[in-house]
């Protein structure tokens, strides 16, 4: 029989109990690991023959229920879905355990998710119809219409996108990804009557889709793929359609954004900040401005080049647009 692969692994366990402690600190753990181990069965092996005291939510054990995600290494993870060999592959043989938001933790890796849960809540995260009260049929949906939500149904709510967010990190207002990902599955099904409403809530500023910084962190730690930064861009695109976007500098950088595609082919990255803040507001980046200059990053409009086959360019723009700016 062959012998079961083994790797020696250090864990350092974050660990706080709010109940009797002022300061966090971390506990080391050294296991012998193998290959078809995840990181729940760390947990558990800590807690049952190690430390009777750790802390941490479980449940499914199949990737569905989200209530075990955590962070490891600054990442955040389904304890029972993320295998131990990847994470030593990526991050090396120390592994450091984390909850996913230590400054909401309750004790050791169980958190407060309050202000999730109410963010969540304020995207109206349901359906809103108006039937009967005794129908005498299903209201279907077509195959066509159900791949409209691009799988954001398939969201768990585990919050890893949402405290993994660096626009959240300095911003409580925002609602964060998983809202949005929320908000974009209702207001794409074909049976809600809510769509306008919801898409005002998530167009208002500091809490809405403006200020996501699109660093693609949601989409780097959903364990479902739900890729919330794509139903960001959705609800941008949204709110669009729907006449109801504001005049500020992110939906004016949207706009520039294409209208320096459908002109050049390319980016003109200095006439887009005119374009967003104005000519008095660009003069605070006149310093970074020039340092981009330097490096060639950024052209004076009378040099800024073209495209190859920028009527191809011109002609995808248009055919792909979907409202008039």
């Amino acid at each position: 029989m062959e012998a079961i692969k083994t790797q020696q692994v250090t864990f350092k366990v974050f660990r706080f109990n709010e109940e009797t402690d002022y300061l966090p600190y971390y506990n080391t753990y050294v296991l012998d690991v193998t290959h078809e181990e995840v990181v729940l069965d760390i947990l558990n092996r800590i807690k049952w023959d190690h430390d009777g005291t750790l802390s941490y939510r479980r449940s499914c054990r199949h990737g569905i229920c989200g209530v075990c995600a955590i962070k490891a290494n600054g990442k955040g993870i389904l304890a029972c879905k993320t295998r131990l060999f990847d994470l030593v592959e990526t991050f090396g043989s120390e592994i450091t355990i984390e909850p996913l938001s230590t400054k909401r933790a309750i004790k050791d890796l169980i958190i407060d998710k309050k202000d999730f849960w109410d963010k969540h809540a304020a995207v109206k995260p349901y359906l809103v119809s108006e039937i009967e009260e005794h129908p005498a049929q299903e209201h279907l949906v077509s195959p066509h219409d159900a791949e409209k939500l691009l799988e954001a149904d398939y969201c768990i709510q585990c919050g890893a996108c949402h405290y993994s967010c660096p626009a959240l990190a300095i911003n409580d207002e925002f609602f964060g990804p998983a809202a949005f990902a929320a908000a974009y599955r209702f207001s794409a099904d074909v049976r809600d009557e809510a769509s306008t409403q919801r898409l005002h809530i998530v167009n208002e500023e500091a809490q809405g889709v403006w200020d996501c910084v699109k660093c693609m962190e949601c989409a780097e730690v959903c364990p479902k793929e739900v890729n919330p930064i794509e139903k960001i861009t959705k609800l941008h695109n949204m709110v669009f359609e729907a006449g109801i976007a504001k005049d500020n500098v992110a939906t004016r950088h949207a706009v520039g954004f294409a209208h320096s595609i459908e002109k050049h082919g390319l980016l003109d990255e200095g006439e887009l900040v005119r374009y967003s803040e104005g000519n008095i507001g660009v003069l605070k980046h006149v310093p970074v401005a020039l340092k981009m200059f330097a490096k060639g990053k950024i052209v004076l409009p009378w040099n800024m080049p073209k495209a190859d086959k920028l009527d191809e360019i011109k002609k995808l723009v248009k055919s792909s647009s979907t409202v008039k700016f």
